[in-house]
Parts: C-alpha cells; sequence; structure tokens
C-alpha cells in the first residue's frame, strides 16, 4: 500500500465514513508490518533486525487498536469475523 488510500473515500457515505477509513487503517498497519518484516529478514545487522522486529510488534498492536474501533461501529463485522473462526475451527 505504502500510503495510497486504496478507494475513493469520496464514494463512501458519510454514516460509513469511520468504518472506512478503520479498514484503510488496518491496511496500512498490516502493510507496515510486512514491510519491516521483510526489512528484518534482509540485513544481516542483528541490532537492525531487532529494532524492526520490535516497530512490526508495535504496528500489530496498532491493528489490534483499530480492530477493536472497527468491532464497536461494525456489528456485521463481528457476526462474519465469528463465522469465519468457526469455518476454521470445523
Amino acid at each position: 500500500m505504502l500510503s495510497r488510500i486504496p478507494i475513493n473515500m469520496g464514494k463512501i457515505k458519510k454514516e460509513h465514513i469511520d468504518k472506512e477509513i478503520l479498514r484503510v487503517a488496518i491496511i496500512a498497519e498490516l502493510d507496515a508490518v510486512n514491510l519491516y518484516e521483510e526489512m528484518a529478514a534482509m540485513t544481516e545487522d542483528e541490532d537492525l533486525k531487532e529494532i524492526l522486529l520490535d516497530v512490526a510488534r508495535e504496528e500489530k498492536t496498532h491493528v489490534g487498536e483499530f480492530q477493536t474501533l472497527l468491532l464497536k461501529r461494525d456489528p456485521e463485522q463481528v457476526a462474519e469475523l465469528e463465522k469465519g473462526r468457526k469455518e476454521v475451527e470445523g
């Protein structure tokens, strides 16, 4: 993603904009996790690797923060996550 919003936010209804902002924020954080983990895998500098992996973990915390807010605002998302969990476990 690297700083590009993947949808036209101007076409989103006002009552849904915050949910879409949260989804884009989650995408951005997951993108950052992937980037930092990729760079950590590429470097041989152990200090740099440690910092990159620490920052990646922080980004995962941010995903959790945004997801928590999204789940408070979108009951359908809650239901679909639960369906997905059951499908994986079943």
